[in-house]
């Protein structure tokens, strides 16, 4: 393993050390897995990749109202391993475009570094692991399991659904099941549509079990 990785690794352990379960260093580190994969297939710069993966939750807005710190410490330590300015900018610009945003993306970047890691932060939002993060995290919010007389909603802006404390059932029809449409490379799509049909039969599991006992 490149020792920039390495490094970035140990970094992001320790700063990840009290995250919610489901955005924790296990997280970072299965983001980390499912990129490098893809990027065996679709191609791209691997340390960035690598790198953007493991570092894309460290200004995550959910758990932070300021990321200027966890940024510039993020530079420092990607500065201390020798990672040249214009690399440091091509991560901070992933990681900062990286996030769903209710479906509201900010376009203003591309690449095929974002695309890769994007798509590996949404697989990991999917299937049994996204199934078990979904409900860790709207207990770390403190928010319903589920609730019949609160229907999904349409967001109209990233604000919007940011500022969401709907239950965690409903999480699954405004973000969850809209994850596969919305994967950019062949290999992430294909792994999405296994993941994307197990939530759906999760749900529909949920729902018969929830009907038989209210």
């Amino acid at each position: 393993m490149d020792s920039r990785i390495q490094t970035i690794q140990s970094f992001i352990k320790q700063e990840l050390l009290n995250f919610e379960g489901g955005h924790d260093y296990w997280h970072a580190m299965r983001v980390f897995s499912t990129a490098t994969k893809l990027a065996n297939t679709e191609g791209g710069n691997l340390f960035i990749i690598q790198a953007a993966a493991l570092l894309h939750d460290i200004a995550d807005s959910k758990f932070s109202d300021s990321n200027e710190k966890p940024l510039q410490n993020m530079r420092d330590v990607l500065a201390s391993c020798a990672v040249s300015t214009q690399d440091i900018e091509t991560i901070c610009s992933i990681i900062t475009h990286v996030s769903f945003q209710g479906g509201f993306p900010d376009t203003e970047y591309s690449s095929i570094e974002l695309e890769i890691v994007q798509d590996a932060d949404r697989l990991d939002a999917m299937g049994a692991i996204g199934i078990a993060r979904a409900f860790n995290y709207g207990g770390f919010r403190g928010r319903e399991l589920y609730n019949p007389n609160v229907p999904p909603q349409k967001f109209s802006s990233a604000e919007e659904y940011r500022k969401s404390q709907s239950h965690t059932v409903n999480h699954f029809y405004e973000k969850l099941f809209l994850l596969r449409d919305l994967m950019n490379t062949q290999t992430a799509k294909k792994i999405a549509q296994q993941r994307h049909a197990f939530m759906e039969q999760f749900v529909r599991q949920f729902l018969d079990e929830w009907n038989i006992i209210v």
